[in-house]
């Protein structure tokens, strides 16, 4: 680990570059993490669902991510607060990661081989807990160590392997591995595998121990963030939750979608098919956005601008519902979403209240990116199976993303 990856005792705000092969572990470890998590919910746990009960697999599918929202919506903000007042021979922010993977991939591997409802419902809450401890030290090591003219990349680094981990886990579990057990079981090794250099090599950025012992009623007070004090921290969590919202909206049923609305003879590969084209389009986004936010110095522009082209994605679906406009959709929504990752994140970091609480702030901030992907899918069985199917739906997401965007702009701090 060479001296630039490492932040001096004395600032509060990282300057120093991180290496390229800092950033390059990260990138690796995101890969895994996101195919570990985003192929089950995209394809593992619907047809795991189907097969076990196929009448009630929409309300099934919707509860267990619900479920796993409210574990996302308590654990995120409190283990970000535990991991801000860990003390150990190996940092703060390491143990949580290390810790956070051995659950989720022992759950994830667990969640294979269950056989009725109520079994996957548990391994999967316990995978979404596993998940959130890793996240909160994850996300307090950008802040830690990444100066603010590199967070835009090294967000990238973190969110573009999310579209590139779907797409190759979507190869594998549907091209080259037979069995649901076999799926989950492989995807928690190489979770694993790509974890593990990280999280060997990171170093505490010098200085980076907490001040004070962590008490119950310290706990408690630091789960809230006065919106009136910190008015930047709640517009931006307000947008990154809208937002994030509407994207789930329109993914998480995509299956369904292709199988039960257009009624396509291969419902999987047409899946792949968008997800690839979604690939694509977020990969560019995503780096480019990132490198170009930091160049000009500039974040509202990008986020709001990103949402806007995800609520077109969304609209188009509703105006004319086809496999064609699916494709077309999913290069908007990829471009949209791709650089909203990148530059969103680089945002947040920017409005956090306080240095001494990153990763409990990081971790109600992310309650907006987690917990969104996990209640949506019930909210979105309501609006299918009540108010009117697949177009009402993807109204309603375009509306919420747009919503998301304009709270955006209400941040004055960044530029």
């Amino acid at each position: 680990m060479s001296s630039a990856d490492i932040t001096s005792d004395t600032e509060s705000q990282p300057v120093r570059p991180v290496s390229r092969a800092w950033t390059g572990r990260f990138t690796l470890l995101w890969f895994g993490f996101w195919l570990a998590w985003l192929v089950p919910v995209q394809l593992l746990l619907p047809n795991q669902l189907a097969a076990l009960d196929s009448v009630h697999k929409v309300r099934d599918f919707a509860v267990i991510n619900g479920l796993a929202g409210v574990v996302a919506l308590i654990a995120l903000p409190v283990c970000g607060a535990l991991c801000d007042h860990t003390r150990s021979r190996f940092g703060r922010r390491r143990v949580w990661m290390a810790a956070g993977i051995v659950v989720f991939v022992v759950a994830l591997a667990l969640t294979g081989l269950q056989g009725s409802w109520g079994g996957v419902a548990v391994c999967w809450l316990v995978a979404s807990l596993g998940f959130s401890m890793s996240s909160a030290g994850l996300t307090a090591a950008v802040a830690d160590q990444v100066p603010e003219n590199q967070r835009g990349k090294v967000s990238a680094a973190m969110f573009g392997p999310q579209a590139v981990g779907i797409l190759v886990g979507l190869v594998v579990v549907t091209q080259l591995i037979t069995g649901t057990i076999t799926g989950y079981l492989l995807l928690a090794v190489v979770a694993v595998v790509c974890a593990t250099p990280f999280v060997l090599r990171y170093r505490e950025s010098a200085g980076n121990q907490p001040k004070l012992p962590l008490s119950v009623r310290t706990l408690t007070d630091s789960m809230w963030v006065s919106p009136r004090a910190n008015p930047d921290f709640a517009w931006a969590f307000g947008g990154r939750l809208m937002v994030n919202f509407g994207n789930a909206l329109s993914t998480t049923y995509l299956l369904y979608f292709f199988t039960d609305s257009l009624k396509l003879a291969d419902p999987d590969n047409a899946l792949l098919v968008a997800t690839a084209i979604y690939l694509v389009f977020t990969l560019l986004a995503t780096y480019l956005g990132g490198a170009a936010s930091d160049r000009t110095g500039r974040r509202r522009i990008f986020v709001a601008s990103a949402s806007c082209l995800q609520a077109i994605a969304a609209l188009l679906l509703v105006i004319w519902p086809s496999f064609t406009t699916a494709e077309i959709a999913a290069g908007f929504l990829g471009a949209g979403y791709g650089a909203f990752l990148s530059v969103d994140q680089a945002l947040v970091i920017q409005v956090l209240p306080d240095a001494e609480s990153r990763a409990k702030d990081l971790g109600i901030m992310n309650v907006g990116t987690n917990v969104p992907q996990s209640l949506a899918p019930l909210a979105a069985a309501l609006v299918i199976t009540v108010l009117g199917g697949y177009t009402v739906l993807f109204a309603v997401a375009g509306v919420a993303t747009l919503i998301g965007a304009a709270m955006v702009y209400r941040v004055r701090s960044v530029r």
